[in-house]
């Protein structure tokens, strides 16, 4: 019995599909801007962990906006500095957002 191998076409994501990293991006931002939900400690929390992996692949929009989460709403000086350098590196890349904070913080 002879088996064919599966093509191309039907194994790669159709052109119109979202890759996950940009969902999580898309509903961590949504969180973090919607009035009523943004201000909420565990929303903030959730919002974070679903800008992390991003953040990690280079993604320089999660890199600046859990740079900023993480400078504003952490207590601890470690992740103040992940923050920082996460905010260094989206600055880096480009992102006015990014170097805005990044003057803030500084100056």
């Amino acid at each position: 019995m002879k088996f064919r191998s599966v093509s191309n076409p039907v194994t790669s994501t159709p052109p119109g599909v979202t890759p996950p990293k940009r969902i999580s991006m898309r509903v961590a931002e949504w969180l973090l801007d919607s009035p009523r939900l943004g201000d909420s400690p565990s929303v903030k929390h959730l919002a974070g962990r679903l800008l992390k992996q991003p953040a990690r692949e280079g993604v320089v929009a999660a890199q600046s906006r859990l740079g900023q989460l993480m400078c504003r709403e952490c207590g601890n000086a470690r992740d103040r500095r992940i923050g920082h350098d996460l905010l260094r590196q989206a600055a880096r890349a480009g992102d006015d957002r990014a170097r805005r904070a990044l003057g803030e913080i500084e100056g």
